[in-house]
């Protein structure tokens, strides 16, 4: 049976929870990620994820010019705009499992813990790539 464990990206790119907003864009802008496992001292205590990121910078709840995304992009953290205490599943989870979560939540990943310890996630792209990887080669119209 395929598992969390056969699909996920191991030790994944992470943030502490006072790691600015600048850096958190900056870490998945370069890592081409759009999901990011936040921890303090060790432990999960969070997701950051891309939609988080557009929210803070866009969200009609804070009114604020252009010119004050420069501050914003500095004073806010991870801990301000990522979710606490995210859903987790273990390295042995049954695949099927983690991507039935991924459909009802709506979520883009699950971080992956192995007795409390961060050691994967596991992304909807991470299910798409192992979809595909079995379909043969892929032709994408007006690509040649």
């Amino acid at each position: 049976m395929l598992t969390v464990n056969d699909l996920m990206t191991a030790i994944p790119y992470t943030v502490s929870s006072d790691t600015p907003l600048r850096h958190v864009i900056e870490l998945m802008k370069t890592e081409g990620c759009r999901q990011l496992p936040v921890l303090e001292e060790g432990n999960l205590v969070g997701i950051v994820t891309d939609r988080d990121v557009r929210l803070v910078m866009n969200s009609p709840m804070v009114l604020h010019g252009h010119w004050q995304d420069e501050e914003l992009l500095d004073r806010v953290t991870a801990r301000s705009c990522m979710t606490a205490n995210p859903m987790t599943v273990e390295p042995d989870t049954p695949a099927y499992q983690a991507a039935r979560m991924l459909s009802i939540f709506k979520f883009g990943a699950l971080p992956v813990v192995d007795k409390g310890i961060l050691v994967g996630i596991i992304t909807v792209t991470d299910f798409l790539e192992n979809f595909a990887a079995g379909q043969g080669d892929i032709v994408i119209e007006g690509s040649e």
